[in-house]
């Protein structure tokens, strides 16, 4: 063991560095640590080209450190333990239990000391005695000195010491690792880690005797015990396949342990990593998810770009497939880090503090998880400058110190704290088994694919039919102008409406009401006055920065008149009444395409840098995709107008990156009370900005251009009474939409994971037609710029009506479906 007398003195430097040097001379090497450290195992695995794995009596149990050092040291000639801290230093309490000196005792290991002597001389003997005599089931059997200066330094130093000097260290900066705010920067993101690895190798086999090291290793005791096997803590299925178990990885998630993979592969699932950062989608047939600790704080801009795999592991979240994070884990599950958009999974903010939260706690299981049984205890630790905003849901992880923290449900598990699983092997197991029941019970099963829409060829006119035996499919017929087609004319003649996102539920009561009186009022011109006031006090703006207008239609009217525009952008695909609209105009559109292959997710870098107006739709219609709104913050520029559809907005619980409150210069968000609130006829919605483009706005309008009744609506509908009503229709419509997924999943459909009250799946081409056939309207796609006829845009209903769509579907998937039978979920 390679062990200091406090922290600070070099040790990982020490270890990593003669691991290295060992493996250079021959011999095969495991790398071990002391304590819960997930950075310095990381540099070990370089070291050795083995797993760095941890010894931690508080983790895992004192009966099961020897047990996990002999099988990390399987077939090495030796191993090298890297103590943490000072040498007695433990769990504050405790005595020194999980120190370097408990550890070094449970597995009879020499302790050889790193002693900084950069500021000391003939003190380092007091000091080396001290520890060496401190505790006597301790054996301290040498010492290397580090950061060495002059010759006659060392050379008192050296007769200050009573034990066998084993190496003596100049400082070298070439060696030095960089770190951050909780250490070492792992390994894995540090592009020059390899060749520092190589030179501590060098440096240590130059300035440390080796082979006096291999002969304190060669003196150390027999242990007795057996090495720690997966296979025996876990239950393992007989045969059938092994369901991916999808394990965050790259520079972002580098902290987890390696028995926890050896733990779940035991169990009978396939690990299969992927990069939050790089890539769009969860592997191919995932059925369970693990995220475990890093440094999203460090890449958070890195993550909030790369939306399309956020929205995939959100969905798989809502879908039931069985979800662990711990820490950072948690941290992308949240609504947003430090401003920028994540998961969105949990409802949560999370943000960097200046407080270091660092404990080593027992944790209580307050209920049934899908981790725990309510009673049950657990040891774990936490290490983090971040904190959430709530710190827990209402179905808190854990209990630590009497406290609630985290998040979790019968398929879901998030908290801060990490748990080594080699210690609690229960909670792999029932991991595990959540992971096979859902991959039972799932369909898709039988042919796994990535979450998100599924890739398949675009249809083009010179494509030839299907040559399968079959009929040809019908088509749908082509529409003379797609911008200004309408969903509404689909739904006509009794067909069972999937085509107009209108909520199919009755008013309110009190709406009905005010529109009802608002018709005694029709005898004089309306006063839109207490509208602005009610939609200012709403949102916490002033009446200046707030335009009623004859819904969202009469906003983008008056937008592409207000100004001679000179490049104006709409971001597609989206609602084309925008678009319309400056074409009206007489303006030139430049269109701008959030792609298939990147989920429809918005690259702001392909925003002309000239464009002075910038419209974008917010959860975009058709696609369903919530864009984050610092992305949509950073599309403002001097001279430019960035305008924000948020027409459906309302209907997202809680109202996530929404811009509605921000004052940013040139920025304007229009919102609609057409669709939440059931009103398509009475035309009510309004716009947010600056005060200056307001009074723009208004200067192009009709006069008394809203009507009484829409006035009427607005100012129901911004009561408190009318918050609570839309947050449980948002959150019915989230479930409804959840169901909706869930059976196009279940279908083999390929689906955008939406956020919005409609879905776009690609049913294939033919498909809206057969539909029709069978008395059900869905929104055709082709319309939209960028879509094709094998995509339908599908409004959220109750469930009896999914059901019904669900069960047309499956009549009318023939064989030109187009999502070629691939699932578009976990």
């Amino acid at each position: 063991m390679i062990a200091a007398p406090m922290t600070g003195q070099g040790k990982t430097t020490i270890a990593t560095g003669l691991m290295a040097a060992l493996v250079d001379a021959g011999l095969a090497v495991s790398g071990h640590k002391v304590g819960p450290d997930y950075i310095d195992p990381g540099y070990h695995a370089l070291a050795t080209g083995r797993p760095g794995r941890n010894l931690d009596p508080h983790l895992v149990g004192e009966d099961r450190v020897v047990p996990l050092l002999l099988h990390g040291a399987r077939g090495a000639d030796v191993a090298v333990v890297e103590g943490v801290m000072g040498l007695h230093d433990g769990r504050i309490g405790t005595d020194g239990f999980a120190s370097s000196a408990h550890v070094a005792t449970l597995t009879r290991t020499p302790v050889v000391l790193v002693v900084d002597v950069s500021r000391m001389s003939r003190s380092v003997g007091a000091l080396v005695a001290g520890m060496a005599d401190f505790d006597p089931a301790v054996e301290v059997v040498g010492v290397i000195l580090n950061k060495a200066g002059s010759a006659r330094n060392v050379a008192e130093i050296t007769r200050s010491v009573r034990l066998p000097v084993l190496g003596v260290v100049p400082r070298d900066e070439r060696i030095a690792s960089p770190s951050r705010h909780l250490g070492l920067v792992p390994a894995s993101e540090y592009e020059g880690s390899a060749r520092v690895v190589a030179r501590l190798g060098a440096h240590m086999a130059a300035h440390v005797d080796l082979d006096a090291l291999v002969e304190v290793a060669r003196a150390a005791p027999a242990l007795d015990g057996r090495p720690w096997e997966p296979a025996t803590e876990v239950r393992s299925p007989d045969g059938g396949d092994r369901p991916v178990v999808a394990v965050a990885g790259g520079r972002t998630f580098t902290f987890r342990y390696t028995e926890t993979e050896e733990l779940l592969t035991a169990a009978g699932c396939a690990v299969v990593h992927f990069d939050p950062l790089t890539d769009t989608a969860l592997p191919a047939g995932t059925r369970g998810v693990y995220l475990g600790g890093g440094f999203p704080e460090v890449h958070a801009d890195g993550l909030a770009a790369n939306r399309s795999l956020p929205a995939a592991l959100r969905e798989a979240v809502r879908a039931g497939v069985p979800t662990v994070a711990e820490c950072a884990g948690l941290l992308y599950l949240a609504e947003s880090l430090d401003g920028h958009a994540m998961a969105g999974a949990v409802p949560a903010h999370a943000r960097m503090t200046r407080r270091l939260t660092l404990r080593y706690p027992e944790a209580l299981a307050p209920r049934d998880t899908l981790l725990t049984r309510a009673g049950e205890r657990v040891t774990g630790h936490e290490f983090h400058r971040t904190t959430l905003d709530p710190g827990r849901g209402d179905l808190p992880a854990w209990e630590i110190d009497g406290a609630p923290e985290g998040f979790a449900s019968p398929t879901l598990h998030a908290s801060y704290l990490h748990v080594h699983w080699a210690g609690h092997p229960r909670l792999a197991t029932r991991f595990a088994d959540a992971v096979h029941a859902f991959a039972a019970t799932d369909p898709s099963s039988r042919a796994p694919g990535r979450t998100g829409p599924a890739p398949s060829a675009r249809s083009t006119p010179d494509d030839p039919p299907p040559d399968d035996g079959t009929a040809t499919s019908p088509r749908t017929e082509p529409v003379a102008d797609p911008l200004r087609h309408h969903g509404d004319v689909e739904a006509r003649g009794g067909l069972l409406d999937f085509a107009v996102n209108v909520h199919p539920g009755e008013r309110p009561a009190w709406l009905d009401r005010a529109l009802r009186a608002s018709l005694d009022e029709v005898g004089v011109y309306p006063d839109e006055t207490p509208a602005r006031a009610a939609l200012a006090r709403r949102h916490s703006r002033p009446p200046a920065e707030v335009l009623p207008t004859a819904g969202a239609a009469e906003a983008f009217t008056l937008i592409a008149r207000a100004r001679p525009w000179r490049r104006p952008v709409v971001v597609h695909p989206q609602f084309t009444e925008p678009h319309a609209a400056l074409d009206e105009a007489g303006h030139t559109v430049t269109t701008v395409l959030c792609g298939e292959d990147d989920g429809f997710v918005l690259d702001p870098a392909r925003v002309p840098e000239d464009a002075d107006l910038v419209m974008v739709g917010n959860p975009t219609n058709p696609t369903g995709v919530l864009h984050p709104a610092s992305v949509l913050r950073g599309l403002c520029r001097p001279g430019r107008l960035v305008v924000v559809d948020e027409a459906f907005m309302d209907a997202l619980p809680g109202e996530p990156e929404s811009c509605v409150g921000d004052r940013i210069p040139g920025l304007v968000v229009l919102r609609s009370l057409t669709k939440h609130w059931s009103i398509p006829g009475v035309r009510a919605g309004y716009v947010v900005g600056e005060a200056t483009v307001v009074r723009e706005l208004a200067r192009v309008r009709t006069p008394w251009s809203v009507s009484t009744s829409a006035i009427a609506a607005m100012i129901a509908c911004s009561t408190g009474e009318a918050g609570v009503e839309a947050q449980r229709r948002a959150r019915e419509l989230d479930d409804r939409r959840a169901d909706l997924e869930a059976g196009l999943r279940a279908t083999g459909i390929a689906f955008v994971p939406s956020r919005a009250p409609f879905v776009l799946a690609r049913v294939g081409e033919g498909v809206h037609a057969r539909l029709r056939d069978q008395g059900i309207a869905v929104r055709r796609a082709d319309t939209f710029p960028g879509l094709d006829a094998t995509w339908v845009r599908v409004a959220v209903r109750p469930p009896e009506a999914t059901r019904t769509l669900l069960a047309a579907l499956a009549r009318a998937d023939g064989s030109d479906t187009g999502h070629e039978g691939r699932p578009s979920g976990p």
